[in-house]
């Protein structure tokens, strides 16, 4: 297993897939070089400080050298955690091309613009590109080398992983991407998921789209892509992250979003609530009963409702039209997040995908 950070707190700190990466190329080229794995391996962090990571795999011959590092991903609940990165180092005469990187078995290829990699190259990101390069060029320097390598990275079960990420909808084919800007996770940060919607903006812009669809969930997503007839590629997987999509479109703009979700979440935005997750915003009752307050019973029932979805059936069976108020006022929130850069409806679909409210100004 990897060592642990000095420095965590409650929630137990973990390792990106990038800096396993680093750690396993860095002790397979050393190996090249020397005829010995380092074990455990040390490597700088980008921010400053190092890490060591234990081995859990180790490959030598004439020509070229393969270490594997398991990731620890802490108590972040990371699809990748327990996945063996493999680096597989190979010296190349000195052709003065540098270091080459390529994907491996469970790595992903980019198939699409937009990422900050090339479409046709590994998608292994700009920061463990830049962590492994550093790393490789300083042995080779101590050793009187030109870094001339081929660094080949895989992951056992990684297009498995995949599967379970958007990285499909990314145009990364084939596997895991190799990710990391600090090359420590932090427990619950969700960055690598805020990462993914800025790049399916990014993606879906050099792309040509201007009309985007996010949603909360799938059930909404999926009304989401008939009601509008959305490709794949337009649909931002936004979860929780209200604040982090709108955000990001205010100054990397479409013409067009579409915010989709049930009552519950859109009633949070609508309060101004940018993390819809129930751990950091709940339905405020009371507030509902204030939106509500047209109709008398409908607004009594808001203050003594144990759900949402009790109180919006019960708007329904009167013909009151809560849930277009709460979609308006969540437009609203959205819009001043946004700050007019980008042309917002907000749609409210119920739990078999109908839709129940919605605004567009």
């Amino acid at each position: 297993m990897v060592a642990k950070q000095a420095d965590e707190g409650p929630l137990r700190r973990g390792w990106t897939t990038g800096a396993c990466a680093t750690a396993a190329a860095k002790a397979a080229y050393s190996a090249l070089l020397t005829g010995t794995f380092p074990d455990p391996v040390e490597i700088a962090l980008p921010r400053g400080g190092t890490a060591a990571f234990c081995l859990s795999h180790e490959e030598l011959s004439a020509n070229a050298a393969m270490a594997a590092v398991e990731k620890d991903a802490g108590d972040d609940p990371d699809v990748t955690h327990g996945a063996v990165i493999h680096a597989r180092v190979q010296q190349r005469p000195g052709d003065g091309a540098g270091i080459r990187f390529s994907a491996g078995d469970g790595v992903g290829t980019v198939t699409k613009p937009g990422l900050p990699i090339a479409v046709g190259e590994a998608a292994i990101n700009p920061v463990p590109r830049a962590m492994m390069t550093g790393e490789l060029i300083r042995l080779a320097g101590a050793a009187g080398l030109a870094p001339d390598l081929d660094v080949e990275i895989s992951v056992p079960g990684g297009e498995d992983m995949a599967r379970q990420t958007m990285n499909a909808r990314l145009g990364i084919l084939g596997g895991i991407s190799i990710l990391g800007t600090t090359g420590v996770v932090i427990p619950y940060s969700c960055a690598a998921w805020i990462a993914s919607i800025h790049q399916g903006i990014d993606v879906a812009r050099a792309a040509g789209l201007s009309h985007l669809g996010a949603a909360t969930g799938r059930t909404s997503e999926a009304a989401l892509q008939q009601h509008h007839g959305f490709a794949e590629s337009a649909l931002i997987d936004m979860g929780d992250f209200a604040g982090g999509t709108l955000k990001y479109l205010r100054v990397h703009p479409v013409e067009k979003l579409s915010i989709a979700g049930g009552f519950a979440k859109i009633s949070k935005l609508a309060k101004g609530h940018m993390d819809l997750h129930s751990k950091r915003s709940q339905v405020d009752f009371a507030w509902l009963a204030q939106v509500a307050a047209a109709d008398r019973k409908i607004a009594a029932l808001c203050n003594n409702a144990n759900t949402a979805a009790e109180v919006l059936a019960a708007a329904q069976a009167r013909g009151f039209p809560l849930a277009d108020l709460v979609a308006g006022l969540a437009r609203e929130q959205a819009m001043a997040i946004c700050r007019s850069a980008v042309a917002i409806e907000v749609l409210i679909f119920d739990r078999t995908g109908e839709l129940v409210g919605r605004c567009d100004g």
